[in-house]
């Protein structure tokens, strides 16, 4: 199982309700670290081991896509697991993630029940 989780969401009620959800779903994290955008979460990844990338698309400064891009091209992190939680529901944007390295996507608003399915596979 995976020790540690980095959750990433401008959006600062959004991380305190996902941790909540894989709580209820039932996942257990020693750690779970938090950023508001891409940027930030380049920097977590920078300083600590993190086994999970929760992440939102539309985010200021930089967004998931691009957080997605920077993510591959550095090798230290490229391996490390993305789900897209996000209210994007369009196939294009979802495919571009995919394309870009994600492992699946969560719809929000979403049921701990809906985390574990996307979630069971992965950790």
């Amino acid at each position: 199982m995976a020790t540690s989780v980095l959750i990433i969401d401008d959006s600062n009620t959004m991380r305190k309700i996902v941790q909540r959800s894989l709580r209820q779903a039932g996942f257990e994290f020693g750690k779970i670290l938090e950023a508001g955008d891409g940027q930030e979460a380049l920097s977590v990844l920078a300083a600590e081991q993190v086994d999970l990338i929760l992440s939102d698309i539309n985010m200021p400064n930089m967004d998931g896509l691009e957080f997605l891009r920077q993510k591959a091209a550095n090798d230290d992190i490229k391996d490390i697991p993305v789900v897209m939680i996000t209210t994007e529901a369009g196939t294009d944007i979802l495919g571009e993630a995919k394309a870009l390295g994600a492992k699946g996507s969560i719809k929000k608003p979403f049921t701990a029940d809906q985390v574990q399915d996307v979630l069971g596979g992965l950790i």
